[in-house]
């Protein structure tokens, strides 16, 4: 039979901020949920009972009675986690941005403007940057930077004397008649 668990004597500072946390609406669920299990226990609640009435285990209704008996309201909080560490150091990700920053032909391109794909071969080849274009427009966004496909067909007109030789533009639609008044 699992040994019983209970609650510390909570300050009433602690009570207070547990049954706020316990009733709330806008914080995150998983904060909700473990203050729940601090004041059900606080009012004498059994733990399989808690598990039940949360729709938690035991086994994590018990960890977070005894994480709050630890440590207190910290302990209600997520712990950090390692995770898988970046792939590029910052300085690769500040040369990417740099290098997307930079007009091609200060660095001796023979291209107008950038794409992923040139942007890509460039630093592969000239940076020793091992990178794919997902991975360029990914670091752009988190950048903040937008990328932007460049269009041919905006902009100036490569015939000055298109305007005249188009003539007078015809209405697409035509004009619908006034109503009588």
């Amino acid at each position: 039979m699992p040994k019983l668990l209970t609650v510390r004597p909570l300050t009433e500072a602690e009570a207070a901020a547990v049954g706020r946390l316990a009733r709330s609406r806008t914080d995150p669920a998983r904060a909700v949920e473990r203050a729940r299990i601090v004041e059900l226990a606080r009012r004498g609640w059994r733990v399989p009972a808690i598990a039940r009435e949360v729709g938690v285990s035991e086994q994590t209704a018990r960890r977070w009675l005894r994480r709050f008996g630890e440590r207190g309201l910290d302990g209600l909080a997520d712990a950090g986690r390692s995770g898988r560490p970046p792939t590029y150091t910052p300085e690769e990700v500040g040369a990417v941005v740099a290098a997307s920053l930079a007009p091609p032909q200060e660095l001796g391109l023979p291209f107008g403007s950038w794409t992923l794909d040139r942007l890509a071969a460039y630093l592969n080849e000239e940076k020793g940057i091992p990178i794919k274009r997902s991975r360029i427009g990914e670091i752009l966004a988190a950048e903040g930077l937008r990328w932007r496909t460049q269009e041919t067909w905006f902009g100036a007109r490569p015939d000055p004397a298109f305007a005249e030789k188009r003539g007078r533009s015809s209405p697409s639609t035509r004009p619908r008649p006034r109503a009588a008044s």
